[in-house]
């Protein structure tokens, strides 16, 4: 395997969480972009957000993702919404090998209801703003995946070993 390995999915699908496993296990690198995107602003998401809305966390994210295309074999956790610019989907597609972790939305709901990190959640119903947003990027996240990996019934150790188990059998390099 000699590229990245490029996690996208929504928020709470488990691209951190999985992806630190699924390096571990392959014995490679692990970056996440919205922490490489935090260490580099100095500030976290939330306030980016406050700061210079959506549209400005948007180009950050893309500034960060075309770093981590630099051909380094490493897992990379993305960003839920890094799919949103056509310009980033031509990146994963053409930089390395991409695994859309896939969860319904009732595990999704489950798995950020305890998390304040979230911009995109801070309203009302948290639960239909994240079905608008699956409903705005499934297309995107299968358009840009080799694989797509289930994680609605597997503990994220076991979806880092599907996944790992997929990578070794394809032709990934």
């Amino acid at each position: 395997m000699t590229q990245p390995i490029f996690l996208v999915g929504p928020m709470g699908a488990g691209k951190s969480t999985i992806g630190k496993l699924l390096a571990a296990q392959l014995g490679l690198p692990f970056a996440d972009s919205d922490k490489v995107l935090e260490d580099r602003t100095g500030a976290d998401i939330p306030w980016i957000f406050d700061v210079e809305g959506e549209a400005g966390f948007r180009r950050r994210e893309s500034e960060v993702l075309a770093e981590l295309c630099n051909g380094e074999t490493q897992v990379v956790a993305t960003g839920g919404g890094i799919v949103l610019m056509p310009e980033n989907r031509t990146l994963l597609k053409g930089q390395g090998f991409v695994v859309y972790l896939r969860a319904s939305l009732d595990q999704l709901v489950e798995r950020t209801s305890k998390n304040s990190n979230r911009p995109l959640l801070q309203v009302e119903d948290p639960r239909a703003k994240l079905a608008e947003i699956l409903q705005q990027r499934e297309a995107f996240y299968a358009e840009v995946a080799d694989l797509v990996c289930d994680t609605d019934h597997c503990t994220p150790k076991q979806a880092a070993q599907m996944v790992a188990d997929r990578l070794q059998g394809e032709d990934v390099g």
